[in-house]
């Protein structure tokens, strides 16, 4: 069992890949085959299996919540932090806070395309933490 919190800093609202810091969090496991579960400690962040060849992607989907879920509705009331305060509550709570992904041979199982991401959901930059615990059968 191996389990480790990085410190994220992010640059404002958008997908931030996380893919290679995981990915040193289980080699440092030493776990041949197993499960690493990823945690976002935020309300206003979430977590995110995506395609990471294409960052168009990673654009479609910033601009389709931006309609799906748009800063400064009216129908808030939770606005301490700003017109982007709820809309990133409701972001979160549309993706997820946690991840689990196989570890096989040593090495996370995502499929080729796959890539993994802390959806910022807030305007302005952050730090997040993120709990990595993989666990296992040894090397």
């Amino acid at each position: 069992m191996h389990q480790e919190t990085l410190q994220i800093a992010t640059k404002g609202r958008g997908l931030h890949t996380i893919t290679a810091s995981i990915c040193e969090a289980v080699a440092a496991a030493q776990v041949n085959v197993g499960i690493c579960n990823v945690f976002v400690h935020h309300t206003s962040a979430s977590l995110l299996i995506q395609e990471n060849a294409d960052p168009d992607v990673r654009t479609d989907l910033d601009a389709f919540f931006a309609r799906l879920v748009p800063d400064g509705d009216p129908i808030y009331l939770h606005v301490d932090e700003g017109p982007d305060d709820m809309p990133s509550h409701v972001r979160s709570a549309l993706t997820a806070s946690t991840l689990s992904i196989p570890v096989t041979h040593g090495k996370l199982a995502l499929g080729t395309w796959q890539g993994i991401y802390l959806w910022e959901h807030r305007t302005r930059s952050h730090q997040r933490k993120v709990t990595v615990t993989v666990s296992g059968a040894a090397r």
